[in-house]
């Protein structure tokens, strides 16, 4: 019936979702859970730093794989997304679902919440449901003892018909246990008969009429009692894939279109309407693992999550939630501001020593002065900057905010600002992503694949860089520093830190105000409901996070960065050392934007260092600096006061250190950002809306406090 061994099996998994097996006989496994269960935690301790992480084949969903070896037999992890059910309502829901159906992994382990059983056997049930070859890993069994609840392991085992293992993955306990059950599951030493799911009398005998009409066309290569009451609920998305990954057209079978048709309306002849009949299937699988939790669970302290409630009453209530929030925001931001100086000094002097040394070797090598200039102090002195003023921030900022993320606090933002973002027709789960965008946008950009609507996907990505990055701060921070905070005197970091957080509460509000704007113009809708959960408070993992902060994230955006900053190095050396006349092409260039600059606030040279730090924005200032000194390539003055007095040498007043940092709030995405959102959307034609919304609003914010204030007589 068009299904052959080259279209499924081994042949499928590596084809389709790029499982790169290094063997024939390396056992392929899915870990599959609800978000909030450990499901990483679980990954990362079987798998160490043997992993990798990229986008499942058209789809902008990661795709973590590693590798561990048990028993001399060498296996391959796969992390399916996190989500709480299989019904294919989210790109998520629909890779996890046709991974386990059609990648035929060898066993898939379903990652449970050991304090939160009975939800998280919704999804338990779902998978057994496709195949038998599933292992339960009950995870966090020491939060489950904290709070005084008991699971009887066995007895659940029982009721499910698979194997059961109990897991601390933090601590490691447990997983030996859970990869000596994998490998059983795996090579056929345990074959597990799951319980079956008891739908609807009437529901159950559509099911029987149709099955073997299904079973007949897929055979043994997919569940077709799944199968069939997924055609009966009218899952397109399941044609869809049974079409692409099977090769089998089932939509254009006319029998079996007769026959769900015939089902159809048996149906209604009962009562139940097709519109009703996810209600019922749902409602069967939640009452399912209500009973089944009834029997295994045990509370001793009923009032266990109490203290999480209380905390709850606070950081999330009308008065006292927001202002707490932008505090803590305000003391990440400080702690980040204060704690980058030294070690951002400190590797600066080392990769600018790392220069002279480098000046040595090519005068040495007898190297002519044209190509020295262009390699050391184009290239080279735009990745020192890069480096030196990117990475310290980011190796605070992240940390601390993965320190959040941990702790739990994160889902609380999304919930104190779910009703704002409601308003301007945008996703809750937007805030998460703006918040992400504080440390790098490209990472908030990652971060929207959370939000399962395309349309407020889009509106998330486009005004992502509405929220400053950290490449932003040292602009924003600098400029604040020596014209509104230089007379605080020793409070002039907690003046500086205000300032900054005043920019971006500013940034805040333009998002929101944004989003409203495109919610009814280019993206127009009603904004989508979600499920968000607020999981419990948890101890952070230290190790852990240094780790994911480091790896993940820092230096995924650094290199990125470092690959775009690269070029831009030549370019503004070509353009500062290139001359014409009697003036560099830089000095043109910034002579033809004057005129429309100072409209702004700004002027011709503000306006090029913005053009020229398109790879990276952490070069503006140095570009600026080395524009007006007349300078051939990048430099840094020894002090704040020096930079401050050159500045207003060469006309700044306050108007204008406020307008460069509204433009630098509100203009372009850096390089970095946009390569990003073009990997992500698929499109020119929303990377191209993605750059020209923040670059209009900055114009027209600029336009309007400058012009303003001069109306107005203030200066």
């Amino acid at each position: 019936m068009g299904l052959t061994k080259q279209s499924t099996g081994t042949g499928a998994l590596k084809e389709m979702f790029e499982v790169q097996l290094e063997s024939p006989d390396d056992k392929v496994i899915a870990l599959a859970g609800n978000p909030n269960t450990g499901k990483s935690t679980v990954f990362n301790s079987l798998t160490g730093l043997n992993q990798h992480t990229g986008n499942w084949p058209g789809k902008t969903v990661t795709n973590a794989q590693g590798r561990y070896v048990h028993q001399n037999q060498k296996y391959i992890l796969v992390d399916l997304p996190g989500t709480y059910s299989l019904l294919a309502n989210s790109v998520e829901e629909e890779v996890a679902r046709d991974f386990i159906c059609f990648g035929n992994p060898h066993a898939t382990v379903v990652v449970t919440d050991a304090t939160c059983l009975e939800r998280n056997l919704n999804l338990v049930l779902q998978i057994t449901e496709i195949t038998n070859k599933v292992v339960v890993c009950v995870n966090l069994m020491d939060e489950a003892k904290r709070k005084k609840i008991k699971i009887d392991l066995e007895k659940l085992s029982k009721l499910l018909g698979v194997p059961v293992v109990g897991t601390t993955a933090r601590n490691g306990k447990g997983l030996k246990e859970l990869k000596d059950m994998v490998e059983k599951v795996a090579c056929g030493e345990v074959n597990p008969t799951p319980t079956k799911i008891s739908y609807d009398e009437v529901l159950e005998k559509a099911i029987e009429e149709v099955d073997p009409h299904i079973h007949k066309l897929v055979g043994h290569q997919i569940n077709s009692k799944w199968v069939s009451l997924r055609l009966i609920d009218g899952d397109t998305t399941l044609l869809d894939s049974i079409n692409s990954f099977l090769k089998y057209n089932l939509s254009e079978d006319n029998m079996l279109h007769m026959k769900l048709e015939d089902a159809g309306t048996k149906l209604k002849a009962e009562n139940i309407m097709l519109a009703d009949l996810r209600d019922i299937i749902v409602s069967s699988i939640v009452k399912t693992a209500e009973n089944i939790s009834k029997e295994v669970v045990s509370i001793e302290n009923e009032a266990y999550n109490q203290l999480d409630r209380k905390i709850d009453s606070v950081l999330t209530s009308r008065l006292f939630g927001i202002p707490i929030m932008v505090s803590l925001l305000g003391l990440v931001f400080w702690l980040t501001i204060a704690g980058a100086n030294v070690p951002s000094a400190m590797l600066a002097d080392g990769l600018f020593w790392i220069e002279g040394h480098l000046t040595s070797f090519f005068s040495w090598l007898g190297t002519p002065v044209w190509i020295h200039d262009i390699l050391v102090l184009g290239i080279y002195r735009t990745l020192a900057w890069v480096v030196s003023v990117m990475l310290p921030p980011m190796a605070i900022f992240f940390p601390l905010f993965t320190l959040l993320e941990d702790l739990g606090y994160l889902p609380r933002v999304a919930f104190n600002l779910d009703y704002y973002f409601k308003k301007a027709c945008a996703h809750g789960k937007q805030a998460l992503t703006m918040c992400m965008g504080f440390g790098c946008n490209a990472a908030g950009i990652i971060a929207c694949r959370i939000i399962d609507s395309p349309r407020e996907r889009l509106i998330a990505t486009i005004t992502n860089n509405f929220v400053p990055c950290n490449g932003r701060f040292p602009t924003l921070i600098a400029l604040a520093s020596i014209f509104i905070a230089a007379s605080a005197g020793a409070f002039s970091s907690f003046a500086a830190t205000l300032a900054v957080l005043a920019t971006i509460i500013l940034g805040v509000i333009i998002t929101l105000f944004i989003s409203k704007l495109l919610s009814k113009t280019i993206l127009k809708g009603l904004p989508s409901s979600f499920t968000l959960e607020l999981p419990p408070y948890r101890k952070p993992q230290v190790g852990r996070i240094i780790v994911r902060s480091v790896f993940d994230r820092t230096l995924f955006v650094l290199g990125r960065a470092v690959v775009i900053a690269a070029p831009a190095g030549l370019v503004i050396w070509v353009m500062a050392n290139i001359t014409i006349g009697d003036a560099s092409i830089l000095t043109l260039c910034a002579q033809f934007l004057d005129p429309f600059s100072r409209l702004l606030g700004l002027d011709g040279y503000i306006m090029m260092a913005f053009i020229l730090g398109l790879p990276a924005n952490e070069i503006v200032i140095p570009i600026l600096i080395m524009s007006y000194m007349s300078k051939g390539s990048m430099l840094e003055l020894d002090s704040l006061a020096e930079m401050r007095q050159l500045f207003i040498d060469n006309g700044w007043t306050w108007l204008t250190a406020v307008c460069t940092m509204l433009f630098s709030l509100n203009h372009w995405p850096c390089g970095t950002t946009l390569w990003t959102i073009r990997k992500e959307t698929q499109s020119w034609k929303w990377t191209g809306v993605s750059f020209l919304v923040p670059t209009i609003t900055g114009i027209v914010v600029c336009f309007i406090v400058a012009q303003g204030v001069k109306l107005l007589g203030l200066i």
